[in-house]
């Protein structure tokens, strides 16, 4: 079977590379997006899958937009089997769909028709899910609406982040793909068109995601930590200042007379927020915005200074110990 493989990040990437090592398939070309700007150098670089692909001694195309003549033109002369694509970044125009004999087939990280949209990881998580899974379907004009062939189910960690889920799902996506190309060559599987009743959506992320609401219960709150890691992230305004935190709930009730949600609960020890319906969160860490260094609950050595995190139990406010230590000469 000749394929052509449409793909950018690196949840793409285990993919890729099980397709050009499976017997039988062939992988004719890779798409991908076009070198751009990335982090905070904003240097121009590859996308992870075009380093893959040029790893592996395939040949890649970089389209502007995957809507030009010129990509049609390319799908015309490679005439694959089959396309499969997996978080390219664009959507296919349905002059293209047509094109391959099987069709485009797309590895989507929800159950669906649950979370259609660009982010199911994120959303999963944040809204307090124990289970996910995978899909492999054929996608149509719509978004994620395309009729499915093989579906599996995955279990969600307690304190599993977006980042470790996604880790985990891209490689047992790979299995999942090549076994759908496969079974539906050879005739064994037929797509089956989803219960659009039964959807629900997971639309892109914005900053304003992030942004605690304290009115939540502790545990909403770190389950929108662990989904909106690394962005949004989960953030608060203190004095002024914005502040990027990370913590767990606590067990038992917040402490008596701290009735106000977002209110700190005087200790001399952790220092711990009340949330919604009297339930607290127990930091670990925070950090301020445009700043790299995490300012941890039992302190983080850095530059020669040990910050720790305190309550003051007067004020009820966060307050920052720094003890700072001798320099010491490390040729003696």
């Amino acid at each position: 079977m000749r394929i052509v493989f449409c793909g950018t990040p690196e949840f793409a990437v285990p993919s890729l590379r099980r397709l050009a090592a499976e017997p039988g398939i062939s992988v004719e070309a890779v798409i991908t997006q076009p070198d751009r700007p990335r982090g905070r150098g904003q240097n121009v670089s590859s996308s992870p899958v075009k380093e893959a692909a040029l790893a592996a001694g395939l040949h890649v195309f970089q389209p502007e937009t995957i809507k030009s003549e010129s990509a049609q033109e390319f799908l015309k002369r490679v005439a694959a089997d089959a396309v499969v694509i997996i978080a390219y970044g664009q959507i296919i125009p349905a002059r293209l769909l047509s094109l391959p004999r099987l069709g485009w087939t797309n590895l989507h990280a929800s159950l669906l028709p649950r979370y259609r949209g660009a982010a199911p990881i994120h959303w999963a998580i944040a809204n307090g899910e124990t289970t996910t899974g995978l899909t492999t379907m054929q996608i149509d004009a719509g978004m994620d609406t395309g009729p499915t062939l093989l579906q599996q189910e995955l279990e969600i960690g307690p304190d599993e982040t977006s980042p470790e889920l996604a880790a985990r799902m891209s490689e047992i996506g790979a299995g999942l793909i090549v076994d759908s190309l496969l079974r539906l060559d050879r005739g064994e599987i037929s797509p089956r068109p989803q219960d659009s009743v039964k959807a629900t959506y997971a639309p892109i992320l914005k900053k304003e995601d992030g942004r605690i609401a304290w009115t939540r219960t502790a545990s909403q709150i770190y389950n929108r930590m662990r989904g909106f890691a690394p962005w949004p992230g989960a953030y608060t305004a203190f004095r002024g200042q914005t502040c990027h935190l990370w913590g767990r709930p606590e067990t038992g009730a917040a402490a008596e007379g701290c009735v106000a949600p977002g209110e700190i609960i005087p200790s001399t020890k952790d220092v711990h927020i009340v949330c919604g319906e009297g339930t607290s969160l127990r930091l670990e860490f925070v950090q301020q915005a445009n700043l790299r260094t995490r300012i941890r609950q039992r302190g983080a050595l850095c530059s020669q200074r040990t910050i720790c995190l305190g309550v003051c139990p007067a004020e009820r406010s966060i307050v920052l110990f720094i003890f700072v230590s001798p320099v010491r000469d490390e040729r003696t």
